[in-house]
Parts: structure tokens; C-alpha cells; sequence
């Protein structure tokens, strides 16, 4: 096991796993940001952070198409981000070639940051399902390499 740990396969993976981690967690705080900014809130209680005035609290619960763009990032975030790092640690542990891993994490970090980007200011198409496929034939090929090693035991 320690050999594992000390692997630059699993080395390069922790990395780019809490790179990725750390990416998804910040759209969290850039929701508030948005929600703040644009004074759009879902609930009641979350009024009271910028108006006392019951009639002014009432106009702030609504939904705004900037706050609605960023959950639904963070919300892709969660349906991708999560599958790679589980499918990303079994792959580290079959032992693949480091260059070939190298490119696998990178690969799916950098779609990760660019569906993000198109997302969030809203760029045109076919810019964020390109990135979006990126990533998800990463994790796949990954996948891949996990199940025909198993497979073959």
C-alpha cells in the first residue's frame, strides 16, 4: 500500500483530483456571489442579509438566469467531478503508464475548467458540450482501462 501512495501515478491523480475538488467547491461561494449581487434568494430567511422592509424581502425571492446558470454549472460539476474521482482512483490503481495517466487527468481537468468558463459568461455553443464530451470520454476511457484489468485476472 505504501508503495501505492508513494506512486507518481497516484501522486499525479491526488493532485489533479483536489485541483478538480477544489474548482467544483468554488462554484458554491460564486452561487452567493450571484445570488448577493443579483438579489435573487429561494428562501425567506435569506432576505434579512439586505433588506428589513417585508415588501422589499418579498421582490428578492425569485429565481434570476445568471444564479440559475452557475447552480446548474455546479450541479454538472457534481454529475462528473464525483464519477471521475472515484473511476479516476481505481484507475490509479491498476497500474497504468504515467505519461498515458498524465494525459487522462489533464485532459479531464482542463474540460472541467473549460465547460466552466463557457457556462458561467455563457459562451456559444458548441463550446461547452464539446468540453463536457471531453470529460465524460476521459472518465469513460479510464473506466475502460479499470474493467478490462479486473477482467482479465
Amino acid at each position: 500500500m505504501a508503495d501505492l501512495i508513494n506512486s507518481d501515478v497516484f501522486l499525479a491523480f491526488s493532485t489533479y483530483a483536489t485541483i478538480v475538488i477544489l474548482k467544483m467547491m468554488f462554484m458554491a461561494p460564486l452561487t452567493a456571489y450571484f445570488r448577493l449581487t443579483r438579489k435573487a434568494f429561494q428562501n425567506w430567511e435569506d432576505t434579512a442579509i439586505t433588506k428589513k422592509d417585508p415588501e422589499a424581502r418579498k421582490k428578492m425571492l425569485q429565481t434570476n438566469p445568471d444564479v440559475e446558470r452557475v447552480r446548474r454549472c455546479h450541479q454538472n460539476d457534481l454529475e462528473n467531478i464525483i464519477p471521475f474521482v472515484v473511476v479516476g482512483l481505481l484507475y490509479a490503481l491498476t497500474g497504468p503508464d504515467l505519461s498515458t495517466a498524465l494525459l487522462h487527468f489533464r485532459v479531464f481537468v482542463g474540460s472541467r475548467f473549460i465547460h466552466t468558463v463557457s457556462y458561467v459568461i455563457g459562451l456559444p455553443q458548441p463550446s461547452r458540450a464539446l468540453s463536457w464530451v471531453v470529460g465524460m470520454i476521459t472518465t469513460f476511457s479510464m473506466a475502460y482501462r479499470v474493467l478490462t484489468t479486473v477482467l482479465l485476472l
